[in-house]
C-alpha cells in the first residue's frame, strides 16, 4: 500500500488519535479510553472521549516539554523521534505510576492512562503542580522492549 494513502485514510478513519499510541501499542499500557482498530496490515488507537483526549494532550505536551533537557534536545516541535517519544510516553507514564502510588518499585506496565492522569490532575489540579522533575529517571532510564529477530 502507497504510505500516503496510508496515512490518508487512517486519518479518515481514526479522527481522534489516541496521544500515548504508541505506549500502548507496545503493550506497555492500557486504557479505558482507547479504542483499538486495523487498518490494512496494521494496528491503530483511538480515543472514544474528547475531553478525555484533551486533558492527555495537554499532558503529554507538558511532559515533553518537561524531559527537553533529560533527552539532550533543544527544542521540540510536535512528535518526537520514536525512540525518543516512547520514552517520554511510557516511561513517563511509568514513573507517575510510580509517584502515584508511592512506591519504590517501578512498574513494568500502565494499568489505565486515562485514570492514572485524572488521578494526577485530581491530586496536583493543574499541570505546572506536578513534580515532572520525578518522572524524569523513569523517562531516561526506559528501554523499549528488543524486536524480535527472524529465524
Amino acid at each position: 500500500m502507497d504510505e500516503d494513502l496510508y496515512r490518508q485514510t487512517y486519518h479518515e478513519v481514526n479522527q481522534r488519535r489516541c496521544v500515548f499510541e504508541k505506549s500502548i501499542l507496545s503493550r506497555r499500557s492500557s486504557c479505558n479510553r482507547a479504542k483499538r482498530f486495523r487498518l490494512a496490515d496494521r494496528e491503530g488507537v483511538a480515543c472514544i472521549s474528547p475531553a478525555d483526549h484533551e486533558r492527555c494532550r495537554l499532558f503529554l505536551d507538558h511532559m515533553r516539554q518537561q524531559a527537553r533537557f533529560a533527552l539532550g534536545l533543544t527544542g521540540i516541535d510536535g512528535q518526537l523521534p520514536f525512540n525518543k517519544e516512547i520514552k517520554v510516553q511510557t516511561g513517563g507514564l511509568l514513573g507517575l505510576q510510580q509517584l502515584l502510588d508511592g512506591t519504590d518499585t517501578p512498574a513494568v506496565e500502565v494499568r489505565d492512562i486515562n485514570e492514572l492522569i485524572r488521578e494526577a490532575m485530581n491530586l496536583y489540579e493543574r499541570l505546572d503542580d506536578i513534580p515532572f522533575q520525578k518522572l524524569m529517571p523513569s523517562i531516561v532510564s526506559f528501554r523499549a522492549r528488543e524486536r524480535r529477530r527472524e529465524r
